[in-house]
């Protein structure tokens, strides 16, 4: 059911690959809400993924831009303003690449050349995407910055490796960067910590389905989905979350303050 959330909003969004991807469903969502975007990812993610299909469903351009490469981020943000004739309202950033993770490199053994490409990747790319948008002065007041992230970013999580300090790295850089933003253009960046979700890059994590079971059996209300994920996204960037800013978001079904579930001690018992 769509509410007009988002009217008469412009926005972007990066890293749609899929129909299983956080930000195709976010995509959707957004434009389902009265929102306009423009999709993009990096030019290899365009010829491996479907989101020629996506642009078509959105009625949205595609800008392909390497976010580890500030004139691909500068051109991504000046075609995507003369595509709207104005400024832009909100930015979804749905990137990360765990490099030693994919080699099946251990986080006692890591590729040090590895770990330097995920971090450019899956955090510093964020801080690169805010310093070009406040530089070209790309987003309007008011407007909203949304950054996926995960609870490894504070508790250990033994295979999600470097991703683990990658996260970490990204809620640092969007509390960091939302003061900047906050204090010049009342611009609010957030991050939000989703549940285990099937998408093409979490189902590659050595364990994910069991954890995904472990996760769901924990939770109080259950993992929170990816259709679920992009409702919480377009509540913030819609303007009835203007006072909301540097916070990471816990959206997890509870998951993330709960010590034990009656569920798991059951089952530990037997």
């Amino acid at each position: 059911m769509a509410h007009n959330l988002l009217q008469g909003k412009k926005g972007i969004i990066f890293g749609a690959l899929d129909e299983h991807s956080l930000a195709w469903k976010t995509a959707l969502r957004c434009v389902e809400e009265g929102a306009q975007i423009v999709l993009t990812n990096a030019p290899i993610a365009l010829r491996m993924g479907e989101i020629k299909k996506l642009a078509e469903t959105c009625n949205a351009p595609v800008i392909p831009a390497d976010v580890t490469n500030m004139e691909d981020l500068k051109n991504l943000f000046t075609k995507s303003m003369e595509h709207f004739g104005g400024k832009i309202d909100f930015v979804l950033h749905s990137v990360g690449m765990g490099m030693n993770v994919r080699k099946g490199r251990p986080y006692t053994d890591l590729d040090y050349d590895f770990n330097h490409k995920t971090f450019d990747i899956s955090a510093m790319s964020l801080h690169r995407v805010l310093q070009t948008a406040y530089q070209v002065d790309a987003i309007n007041d008011w407007g909203s910055v949304v950054a996926l992230t995960y609870i490894a970013a504070q508790r250990v999580f033994p295979d999600y490796s470097e991703m683990a300090d990658a996260k970490a790295l990204l809620e640092s850089i969007a509390r960091s960067f939302g003061y900047h933003y906050g204090i010049r253009n009342k611009v609010r960046i957030n991050t939000v910590s989703q549940s285990p979700t099937k998408t093409t890059a979490g189902s590659g994590v050595k364990g994910f389905d069991g954890f995904m079971a472990y996760a769901e059996k924990m939770s109080p209300l259950g993992n929170a989905t990816a259709d679920q994920c992009a409702n919480y996204c377009v509540t913030l960037f819609s303007d009835l979350t203007r006072m909301v800013t540097m916070q990471n978001l816990f959206h997890d079904g509870g998951f993330s303050f709960t010590g034990v579930s009656a569920a798991i001690a059951e089952q530990m018992e037997k």
